[in-house]
């Protein structure tokens, strides 16, 4: 059976490692920086096994280097946001932690793909990228698959449907200038257009837009995790089992759509190895230069830290 590793076992590393047992597809290593805390969630969580009928085993790890061989790495770990903080507030304190975890994964292992989910993500995976050497193709952000599935949801919510029924494409930089066009959003492959007009479709960008800061003023003392841990799963899946799924990941773009430089998401066929191919659907004019005015914030916020 494949392993996937994940470093940080707090609310999202320790759901990841749920719901990746709960598919089936893997065995997990949870590891941590506080000792004792990885142990305890993975002997919480293969507890429930019994009832759940899960066969995947989960373990718990206090030192880093119990990540070596595994297929794919998941990088949790790290601060998250609070009530009336932006994600790009959490570069300079998250920033350490993601340089030492690519330096503990280009020693330990250097062949796996690696998962990067903590915040912000975009930022984070061009710097993993820059301080490990690793392939880009190899290095997968979370934003975009987080971003689809909560507009997929939106959707179907708004139009009292199954979720299953609805396909979303949201890709360009994590948040609030994300890129949604009504055209890549279809139920059942009918233009969602067709079912609802365009101001009611902008009004659920716009809450998807705002999901994460809505969730964290809400819960105050924790940030959303369980959407962010589904998307983890289903992208260690499709690495896993090579699935070629097409999902909107964050990757260093290296002349996409005009972009070097900056990670942001874009549809991309992702299997064992990775990245295999990208997908890149015809932007309009105005879409374009969102894609590249937020790519030259994201490199300023890089070169302020010296990547």
């Amino acid at each position: 059976m494949k392993r996937v590793a994940v470093i940080g076992s707090g609310n999202v590393g320790a759901n990841a490692a749920f719901f990746i047992a709960e598919k089936g597809f893997a065995d997990v290593t949870l590891t941590d920086i506080l000792e004792g805390v990885s142990k305890g969630k993975a002997l919480d969580i293969m507890e429930g096994a019994p009832i759940r009928a899960y066969r995947s085993r989960v373990r718990g790890a206090d030192s880093q280097r119990e990540i070596e061989g595994c297929d794919v790495v998941v990088l949790a770990a790290g601060a998250v946001r609070k009530p009336a903080t932006k994600r790009e507030d959490l570069f300079e304190q998250n920033s350490g932690t993601v340089k030492e975890a690519s330096a503990i994964v280009a020693r330990y292992a250097p062949g796996c793909s690696v998962v990067v989910v903590t915040e912000p993500v975009d930022l984070n995976t061009a710097l993993f990228i820059s301080e490990s050497g690793m392939p880009r193709k190899r290095v997968l952000g979370v934003g975009g698959i987080l971003g689809s599935t909560r507009l997929r949801y939106a959707v179907a919510r708004d139009l009292g449907l199954s979720v299953e029924n609805v396909q979303a494409l949201v890709f360009g930089r994590h948040g609030e200038e994300m890129l949604a066009p009504a055209r890549f959003t279809s139920v059942s492959g009918i233009p969602v257009l067709r079912l609802m007009n365009e101001e009611r479709f902008q009004s659920l960008v716009r809450e998807v837009k705002d999901a994460g800061d809505f969730i964290v003023e809400m819960a105050k003392r924790s940030s959303a995790y369980y959407a962010p841990s589904a998307a983890i799963a289903e992208l260690a899946d499709a690495l896993c089992r090579d699935t070629r799924r097409v999902l909107s990941v964050s990757t260093l773009l290296a002349g996409e759509y005009g972009i070097e430089g900056a990670a942001m998401s874009i549809p991309a066929v992702v299997g064992e190895r990775g990245i295999l191919k990208f997908l890149l659907p015809a932007l309009n004019r105005d879409e374009n230069e969102l894609l590249e005015r937020s790519a030259e914030e994201l490199k300023s916020l890089l070169s302020r830290r010296g990547v």
